[in-house]
This record gives C-alpha cells, structure tokens and sequence, in this order.
C-alpha cells in the first residue's frame, strides 16, 4: 500500500515543549513542512502575489512601503496551500499548544520584499482584533531567514502581561505598533520548512530585508473554540460568526479592498 506524504508532518508535542510555549509565547518547531512541496508552495505563494499586484520584478526591488509586508488571504481550491493551510496535523498542532480544540482564524502570505523591503514594527496581533481566549499563529518560512533578510523577532514572555497600548505604526501605514518599543528580542534564524507558534499576546515585528531576493513565509492563525472576539461593536464567539472567509477560491483575483492586516 502506498503512503501520501502529508505536507505539514504530523507531531506529537512534548509536554516540555507546550511548557516552553507558555512559559515564553513562542516555539520553534524545525522541519514541520515537508521539504519536497517546498518548491511547489514558494510558487504558488509567488503567483497569489502577482495577483495580489506585485510582479516578481517588484519582489527583487521595494518600491513601495507595503513591500515591508505583502499579505493576501487567498488560496486556490486543491493546491498545496490548500492542503496545508487545512491540514489536520497542523490544526492538531494548534490544539495541543492551546490546550483544547480549535478552528482556523485566517491564513495570509507574509512576504517582504528585497532590495530594502521595510522594517515591520514591533506589535501584538491582538491590538488588531482583540480576543478573550487562547489565539495562536503558526509562522512558517519557506526561505531561508536571517537578519539580512528581515527574519521575524519575538519578545519572549511579553505575553505575559496581556494586550499593551499601541499607536498607529509610524510609517502611517495603517498597522499597528506597541507604544513602548522593546530593547530586547530573538531574531528567529529559520531554514525553509521551519515553523514558530507564538501566542496572539507575543510581540514581534521584523527588521529590513536588505538582499535582492523576497522573504517568503506564511502564517496560519488558529482560535480555540471557546474563544470570543470583539469587532462590529460588540462581543462575540468566533466559532459562532468567523471574522474572516477562510475558504479557498477558484480564481485568484486582485483584491478589491483593503488587504487583510492578518490579525
């Protein structure tokens, strides 16, 4: 009987590795993609781009302040993307760090550009939408990541103290920024494959990609099922009215609004 190889690799967590998690807001998991559909998802994540509106030529240069961070929310129906973003080990993953079931948020490309694609300034993911629950988001690079190229940074133990105060990023870039930068933070070496979970409190941000070839990563957001969020004026379960359309498309089209901010 042959066996289909599973993208994301299925995982049985440590109980020192969920400890680990919670004491710091983050882990490391390396090799969580399998590397032979590596290729096959940085193409598919290069073609949401381009529908997105950035040519690969624009990947290489950063001519614009949203090349510091290029998200799209879309997917095609049968790709790898689609396999991965609803794969059931990754989603077991969510759940053992979260403590409980949970259901997908919203998945989104996080992709800076090179040639000098901007610093993304140090934030919570819930001073966007503000969760009351256990929230998580699994980051995976599908290039290499280094300082040169604008790897992400954590805080670690800065969820510890709950949703900071935040002011509009000072690029005026519509995003957020927590009002008291940290001094201190993990630049996360990552090699393609790599993943980090870190907790929807966890500050991070990334620094400029100063090579000539685009940062390309991708993050999957997770919500327990009993968590709660706060949008349209009022309090409600996310199980119960999701925030964003998860689902994949047929057609990859340019977006008509406003990008999803991934949060």
């Amino acid at each position: 009987m042959t066996t289909v190889a599973s993208i994301v690799q299925p995982l049985q967590l440590s109980d020192g590795e969920v400890r680990f998690y919670k004491d710091e807001g983050y882990l490391v998991i390396p090799g969580l993609l399998n590397s032979e559909f590596i290729d096959a998802m940085r193409a598919e994540v290069l073609e949401v781009m381009e529908a997105a509106g950035a040519t690969r030529e624009s990947l290489r240069q950063a001519t614009h302040a949203k090349h510091k961070l290029i998200q799209s929310g879309q997917y095609l129906a049968g790709s790898h993307l689609d396999e991965f973003i609803n794969s059931p080990h990754l989603l077991s993953i969510a759940e053992q760090l979260m403590g409980g079931r949970g259901t997908l948020y919203m998945p989104f490309t996080a992709v800076k550009s090179g040639g000098g694609g901007g610093r993304f300034h140090f934030h919570q993911d819930n001073q966007y939408t503000r969760h009351e629950g256990h929230s998580i988001n699994i980051w995976f690079a599908l290039s290499p990541m280094s300082p040169e190229n604008g790897c992400l940074q954590v805080v670690p133990r800065s969820h510890l103290n709950g949703t900071r105060e935040s002011v509009g990023s000072s690029d005026g870039d519509g995003h957020r920024m927590v009002a008291e930068e940290p001094d201190r933070f993990l630049p996360l070496r990552m090699h393609p494959g790599d993943a980090v979970a870190f907790s929807r409190l966890t500050i991070h941000g990334s620094g400029p990609n100063h090579t000539d070839e685009a940062r390309l990563a991708y993050a999957v957001q997770f919500h327990r099922n009993d968590t709660t969020a706060f949008f349209d004026g009022e309090s409600k379960l996310l199980t119960e009215r999701p925030r964003f359309n998860t689902r994949p498309v047929t057609e990859l089209s340019k977006p008509q609004a406003k990008s999803q901010d991934g949060h």
